[in-house]
């Protein structure tokens, strides 16, 4: 009797279904420091326990992205892992602080199922929801995956296509608890552009340059416990290349986004996101973002920023987008929409 499976496919999944995740993990120190080394990341909130004492948290929390991966990592055995593409993300929050010590898992529901036009695969969305100890919700948010068919020849099902929000509500968003940032230490964070510095619809080019590396993404997808093929298995995509996992994209662009964007100090929300295009080692990436909206909020010297952080291939110009039929340019790879907090 076999012991292994190969994984769900599109006829596996329903509407209303429920998945339980496998293999909650303990995170802390040790996620904190690999992160700092596969990623330039330097915001202080994430960084120095002194420093976000001195903003009313009892402690560093863990960079919110290790939170995202982890909880994602986790999905993927029950979701991804006959994944032909992670399309998108919406309605993403960041609920409370993730801390060292912490043990997160997962748990998602399946909201629509949608059959594409060519019969061999289709598109699954679901909500996910990673929860620490206490069953307390960290983050949720919402993904949709195109995936292979079992069988090609199986009747489609009737498509449920979910009504996603364009944006995160403002109001809605969560800070966490005695976060305050009145006597926030500008020069410690590194730079001294605080919220009422910034313009809708500014944009601005974070200039530094990573090329990518084989050994470095493969790492940072097992960091995650991220188990889909095309990350590690060379025999998984027909051109032999090994995908790098769209999150490791989404970090690098982050800890990129540093210069110019040091004091928006950590992630609440997550409008939508796009893995425009497929990424592969030993190209370098690049990062630009531009300003979409602000909000106050109610703690102490607080704003939310909401901002559009796109990484690119290569050093092209800065600020090139879509084309004039509305397409991604080729060398886009991510366009993430965001809200992050930053001292008023």
């Amino acid at each position: 009797m076999a012991k292994t499976g190969a994984g769900r496919f599109f006829e596996d999944y329903a509407p209303g279904q429920v998945l339980h995740h496998a293999v909650p993990r303990t995170v802390g120190a040790g996620e904190r420091a690999l992160y700092h080394a596969l990623y330039p990341a330097r915001h202080a909130l994430h960084s120095s326990d002194a420093f976000a004492q001195a903003c009313g948290l009892p402690a560093s929390p863990l960079d919110d992205l290790i939170a995202f991966h982890t909880v994602f990592g986790k999905t993927v055995p029950d979701i991804s892992l006959n994944a032909v593409a992670n399309l998108g993300y919406a309605e993403g929050r960041w609920r409370a602080p993730v801390w060292p010590g912490d043990t997160l898992g997962a748990v998602s529901e399946v909201i629509g199922v949608k059959q594409t036009s060519g019969g061999e695969t289709g598109i699954v969305w679901v909500r996910t929801s990673g929860l620490n100890q206490e069953g307390q919700t960290v983050l949720d948010y919402v993904r949709w995956v195109m995936v292979r068919k079992r069988d090609p020849d199986a009747p489609a099902p009737e498509p449920v296509i979910p009504q996603l929000a364009d944006a995160v509500d403002p109001a809605s968003l969560h800070v966490p608890p005695g976060l305050d940032f009145t006597g926030y230490d500008f020069a410690l964070a590194g730079e001294p552009h605080r919220w009422g510095d910034y313009e809708i619809g500014e944009r601005i080019d974070h200039v530094d340059g990573v090329t990518l590396e084989e050994a470095e993404h493969m790492m940072a997808t097992r960091l995650w416990q991220n188990t889909a093929r095309v990350h590690f298995d060379t025999g998984a995509r027909e051109d032999g290349r090994r995908l790098i996992y769209g999150g490791h994209v989404m970090s690098m662009a982050r800890a990129l986004s540093f210069n110019g964007l040091a004091n928006a100090q950590t992630i609440v929300g997550l409008n939508a996101g796009t893995h425009a295009n497929p990424c592969f080692a030993r190209e370098t990436l690049h990062a630009w973002s531009e300003v979409l909206d602000k909000a106050e909020t109610g703690a102490p010297g607080v704003g939310a920023i909401r901002l559009r952080l796109v990484a690119t291939r290569g050093g092209g110009a800065p600020f090139a987008l879509k084309d004039d039929a509305g397409r991604y340019l080729p060398d886009v790879l991510l366009d993430l929409d965001y809200w992050a907090l930053m001292p008023l």
